[in-house]
């Protein structure tokens, strides 16, 4: 499969979760779609944009399980989180409950939101290592109170990589009555996911990392009951639009102006490289390496699993506890040095290696690290 992606063949990228890589077919389609935008930008942008924006819906909707005219294309779910937290309208003393296993940029997005708005942003602490769904659970929901309005959830976390049991907290939230808003950057073309299943009233996603399309595509879901409320990010020709019959959510949220929407055409050409190279199987393949590599990895660095090793909890990330006081060079170390592309990550406190793999990556990619780990700690004072 290596060769079917654009990636520096003298790097070793173990950081597929970061931004994706998109790989030949694909990125193809995308030039294809600019190279259609620019033969007659006026055409493709006032009268042919909505319908190849419609086919590319309605491939992602089978895909993820919902419908098309519940979603809309954004840049990446920072974008969608900042859309959603504007129409909220909670007041102060309201809280939104969430976990410290968040992206950074979405604790950020609260944080603004709370400084403006008087609502509390609630970083219920999931500890580690975690033993259980039901402490998972249990230590979630230790931070509701009578004041909390919002879940805020990631189905995946970028830092820790842990799989969250969302569909647990969606159904114990819809029972509470609160506001649902699930963060699944992670999880299109990794793990699977029925948006109609888990019934959350927002859910965003990329379709740029594990889907593998060109970057800055992503997507909102609202389900019907909140797309009145939910206000555009940016106002433009889709407010009180003259189109007859025109769906006023999707046209507030989709018409604004002019932007290149050639990435997020590309999602029917991305189901079918996967539907052609039994992606399935290929996750699979990483996940096991995952599993197979996580405890000998935490044993080199003399760290213990933050999860127990399964499927429940692992996709094809996993975070690796370490002791370093030089993060930042530990990472420009194993780049410069030895040629691989690996994030160090920080987290309240806690610094992780994180791994994550795609179907371009092999057994021998993992040793490399492995013999780098094993010469940094003989020769340098990185990892004590």
């Amino acid at each position: 499969m290596k060769s079917q992606f654009l990636l520096d063949p003298e790097i070793t990228y173990l950081n597929h979760g970061a931004f994706g890589a998109c790989p030949k077919p694909i990125f193809q389609n995308y030039q294809f779609w600019q190279m259609e935008l620019e033969k007659n930008p006026t055409q493709f942008i006032q009268k042919k944009a909505a319908g190849y924006l419609n086919i590319s819906k309605e491939a992602l909707s089978k895909y993820v399980g919902c419908n098309p005219e519940d979603f809309f294309f954004v840049q990446n779910p920072t974008v969608a989180i900042n859309t959603i937290m504007r129409s909220l309208c909670l007041k102060a003393g309201d809280e939104i409950l969430a976990t410290n296993h968040e992206y950074g940029a979405m604790d950020k997005t609260w944080e603004f939101y709370c400084s403006k708005s008087g609502a509390k942003y609630v970083r219920q602490n999931i500890s580690l290592p975690v033993v259980s769904k039901a402490q998972l659970l249990t230590e979630f929901w230790n931070g509701y109170t009578t004041k909390t309005k919002v879940v805020f959830i990631n189905h995946m976390s970028s830092c820790t990589a842990l799989i969250f049991p969302v569909k647990e907290i969606c159904e114990k939230a819809r029972a509470l009555g609160l506001i649902i808003i699930v963060d699944g950057a992670h999880v299109p073309g990794h793990i699977d996911l029925n948006i109609r299943a888990l019934d959350p009233d927002f859910y965003t996603a990329t379709t740029h990392k594990w889907m593998l399309t060109p970057k800055g595509n992503s997507f909102l879901y609202v389900k019907k009951t909140y797309q009145s409320m939910l206000e555009p990010l940016v106002v433009s020709w889709g407010y009180q639009s003259q189109v007859p019959n025109a769906n006023p959510f999707l046209e507030l949220h989709q018409l604004q102006g002019t932007r290149d929407i050639s990435a997020f055409l590309t999602v029917p050409t991305a189901i079918q490289f996967l539907e052609d190279n039994n992606w399935s199987q290929q996750s699979q393949q990483s996940k096991q390496l995952i599993l197979d590599n996580y405890q000998a990895f935490c044993d080199l660095l003399q760290s213990e699993p933050i999860c127990p090793i399964s499927s429940e909890f692992l996709g094809q990330m996993c975070s690796i506890p370490i002791r370093t006081q030089q993060p930042v060079e530990l990472k420009e170390l194993l780049y410069q040095h030895y040629k691989i592309e690996i994030p160090i990550m920080q987290i309240y406190g806690a610094t992780y290696l994180r791994i994550s793999i795609n179907a371009y990556n092999s057994q021998a990619d993992l040793d490399k690290l492995r013999l780098a780990i094993i010469d940094i700690q003989e020769n340098t004072d990185l990892l004590n």
